[in-house]
Order: C-alpha cells, then sequence, then structure tokens
C-alpha cells in the first residue's frame, strides 16, 4: 500500500526501516479478541482503497495520505480489549492520565515512541515542516476514532456536504479525514455476510469480556451491549448501532465519494481529449 500510493519513494523511505517499522507496529499490539493488529491492518487496508478509488489522494496532498496511512495503522495500539468507560469506572493510570479520548490519547502515544525508536525513524526523509505536518494530521486522525469525537464532529460534516464542502479549507478537509476514520474503523459491516458476521462475533465476544471483568472485578452491572447475560439481545442491539452510528455516516460518505469518483473521470475524460488534439 505505501509502494502503491508512491510513498516510500517520494519521502526517500529506507525499505528495510519501513519494514521494521511495520513489525514493531504489529508487535506492540495485544493479542486481545478484535482490537488487534488484524483490526488495524483492515483499517489501513479499507484507507487505502477508498483513497484509490475515490482520487482522493488528490485531494489530500501525500502529506495528508501519509499520516492517514499510519493513523490508520496505528490507531489501536496496545489496545487492552477494554474502552474508555471501563478505564474511568476502574480508574486506571490511563485514565489518570488522559481525561479524556482517555484510549486514543493513549494509542497516539504509542505511535510516537515507536516512530522516534531507533531503528523504526522512516520518516527521516521529511523536511521538518512535513514532519511537524504528518504528526499534527496524525495526531487529529487517531483522536477520531473516539467516537464521542466522531459524534461532537458529523453534525458539522454532514451540513458543510449539504451546503457544498470546499476541500481546500483546512477545516473542511480537517472534518472529511475525521470521518474518512470513523469509516474505515467500523468497515466491517460494509463486508460480504460470512465476513461481517464473524467480525461481529469478535466484536461482541470482546465487549462480553469486558463486561465480565466490570461485574467480578468492578462489581458494577454491565451495560447491556457488554453484559452476556443479555445476549439474546445481541441482534437488536447490532441493529441499533448500525442504524445510530454506521448508516448516516455511509449514506454521507457515499454521496462525496460518487462525486470524486465522477470527477476524476470527467478528468481522465478531459485529459484523453486534450492529448488526442
Amino acid at each position: 500500500m505505501f509502494l502503491d500510493l508512491d510513498l516510500v519513494e517520494r519521502f526517500h523511505m529506507d525499505y528495510e526501516v519501513l519494514c521494521r517499522w511495520l513489525l514493531s507496529v504489529k508487535k506492540n499490539y495485544r493479542n486481545v479478541t478484535y482490537h488487534n493488529w488484524r483490526h488495524a491492518f483492515n483499517v489501513a487496508q479499507m484507507m487505502f482503497s477508498i483513497l484509490t478509488a475515490t482520487q482522493w489522494w488528490n485531494v489530500f496532498g501525500e502529506i495528508e495520505v501519509l499520516a492517514l496511512m499510519i493513523a490508520c495503522l496505528c490507531h489501536d495500539l496496545d489496545h487492552r480489549g477494554t474502552n474508555n468507560s471501563f478505564q474511568i469506572k476502574a480508574s486506571s493510570a490511563l485514565a489518570q492520565l488522559y481525561s479524556t479520548s482517555t484510549m486514543e490519547h493513549h494509542h497516539f502515544d504509542q505511535c510516537i515512541m515507536i516512530l522516534n525508536s531507533p531503528g523504526n525513524q522512516f520518516l527521516s526523509g521529511l523536511s521538518p515542516d512535513e514532519y511537524t505536518r504528518v504528526i499534527k494530521v496524525l495526531e487529529d486522525a487517531i483522536l477520531s476514532t473516539d467516537l464521542a469525537v466522531y459524534f461532537r464532529k458529523r453534525g458539522a460534516f454532514f451540513q458543510i456536504v449539504e451546503e457544498g464542502p470546499n476541500w481546500a479549507l483546512e477545516e473542511h478537509r480537517d472534518l472529511l479525514r475525521a470521518m474518512l476514520m470513523t469509516v474505515c474503523d467500523l468497515a466491517a459491516i460494509t463486508k460480504p455476510w460470512d465476513v461481517e458476521k464473524r467480525v461481529a462475533e469478535l466484536v461482541s465476544s470482546e465487549f462480553f469480556e469486558q463486561g465480565d471483568i466490570e461485574r467480578t472485578e468492578l462489581k458494577i452491572i454491565p451495560i447491556d451491549l457488554m453484559n452476556r447475560e443479555k445476549e439474546d439481545q445481541l441482534p437488536l442491539m447490532q441493529i441499533g448501532f448500525i442504524d445510530s452510528i454506521c448508516l448516516p455516516v455511509y449514506e454521507v460518505s457515499l454521496k462525496i465519494f460518487s462525486f470524486a469518483i465522477l470527477s476524476c473521470q470527467k478528468q481522465n475524460v478531459n485529459e484523453i481529449l486534450s492529448t488526442a488534439k
């Protein structure tokens, strides 16, 4: 994916260092049921597919594309199989360190630690300004995977899509990047049924595992989505999750993706006609 997006050549990456960094990232994912390396890779592959199929890489430019790909691969680094709510309830060290977007801040910090560790500095070919920009976009992208941030931003995004976005504006591109991170993070529901069903089972298993810990160690009754005793309600809860969280952003994304594809096709036709003349 990095090669196909021409990131390796454009930013003068040492290929061996890039590979070592990827292996370091993989190693720093825990062997939890769902939020593991496989999930991170799937999210990155979805981002790659969207960027190439819609030509959004033309809108973002190489710096932002690089940051988005890194963000997808690193967005759940060192995930413990428990969410932000659990960290707060358990008064964990991470919750005391980060009052909002607890796990997402931790994922970002882990990402920076690996990027700066000896033998993993594959961004050394970037200029200081390029590096600063990559880190800024990277941080925003990883923090955007917090669903609380998604809910906070999606209203503004839906509004600019209705009114007509101007992707030259940083504010509009920032919202687009944030929504794309959510689109990719939740992309399992867009897969063929047999794949989606297996992923849903993994997600629910991890949720139930958190619920078990809350019941046994924290002595509290978990919410229905994480309550193993409410397993019979899981299909209904899954539908509710899809309808309230996933479907709205996918419907809006379809509009802008279709426009991007049509614009690209029109540009290609114009280039062909120009060449013919």
